[in-house]
């Protein structure tokens, strides 16, 4: 019998809420916690093992390994969650980070990276939002008077036998211009990031919103509709179509170079497949981020003693 629904990410938020990034549009922000914590999390194992089956028997081959704030902030937990993963043999697991850590503590990092290769691990996925240092800079480290080598860090992510997604957030005043995409994309293949996402900086609806001036940053930076359709249409008629994903984000060949063209944030109640399945910590598993109402399965409740289960 042929399974009714394939999932395409499986997405853990591993770690808590904790972050070293300062990110103005921060999602994370703007959307609920759900039982998301700024303390390293007591995991719900028993619901991890449950979303790992459906995710597994539902088709799903990418599992993305996520958080409210920055995952690599408890490496160890890292660890534990592809050590339950891999008996599950899912061909593909990233890992999202802004890359701060890997990049300023190589030497601590640098035995992650092997275990983790070791456990699973296929990809990095660096979060940016320019291939200007200063820009990067401003969104990420403000606190700070200069950004991480990204160009070494994906040098470094590399030779530890991983490949390398840049995901970039497009916003006004930042990546908003054919120009800047190709500059961009030349950026991505010259330093061997393998692949290259482009998602528009994006919010909630604003009533479902958790933080108001994340959501007024997104409202002020978010491209227009002439902006995204430039872009878009420069991507279309210099790179060769491959593959359209599930919920809608298309893949090209740009001059040797994948590129996605992506939207993080949309709702398709009516597709056949889900777009992914999230699991959080305390246990929950839900199908949308932003709505509390999307939700297959409850974990512990948000108020809980921690040594309860």
């Amino acid at each position: 019998m042929e399974n009714a629904v394939r999932i395409q990410t499986f997405s853990i938020v591993a770690g808590s809420e904790a972050c070293n990034a300062r990110c103005p549009f921060c999602i994370s922000k703007m959307t609920l916690p759900f039982g998301v914590e700024p303390k390293e999390p007591d995991v719900n194992w028993r619901n991890f093992e449950i979303a790992c089956r459906f995710a597994k028997q539902n088709n799903c081959t990418t599992v993305m390994l996520t958080g409210k704030g920055e995952p690599t902030i408890f490496p160890e937990q890292v660890t534990k969650f592809l050590e339950t993963l891999r008996p599950y043999e899912f061909p593909f697991t990233e890992l999202q980070t802004n890359g701060i850590l890997i990049s300023e503590k190589t030497d601590v990092y640098s035995p992650y990276l092997n275990s983790w290769r070791e456990l699973g691990l296929t990809t990095i996925a660096v979060s940016i939002v320019h291939y200007e240092p200063e820009k990067n800079r401003q969104v990420y480290l403000p606190y700070k008077k200069e950004y991480i080598d990204l160009a070494r860090l994906i040098t470094t992510v590399r030779r530890h036998g991983l490949s390398v997604r840049l995901t970039c957030i497009l916003s006004n005043g930042f990546i908003d211009s054919p120009e800047k995409v190709k500059r961009l994309i030349q950026f991505a293949r010259e330093h061997d990031a393998g692949q290259l996402t482009l998602t528009p900086v994006n919010k909630p609806d604003e009533e479902l919103s958790q933080n108001k001036e994340a959501w007024n940053w997104t409202k002020d930076h978010h491209l227009s509709d002439d902006q995204w359709k430039e872009i878009q249409t420069y991507v279309h008629v210099n790179g060769n179509p491959l593959m359209r994903l599930v919920h809608g984000a298309m893949v090209y060949d740009v001059s040797g170079q994948n590129v996605c063209l992506n939207n993080c944030l949309s709702v398709q109640a009516d597709a056949e497949d889900m777009r992914n399945i999230i699991f959080f910590p305390n246990g929950d598993v839900r199908f949308y981020w932003q709505y509390p109402g999307a939700i297959l399965l409850q974990g512990w409740p948000q108020k809980k003693d921690s040594k309860t289960c």
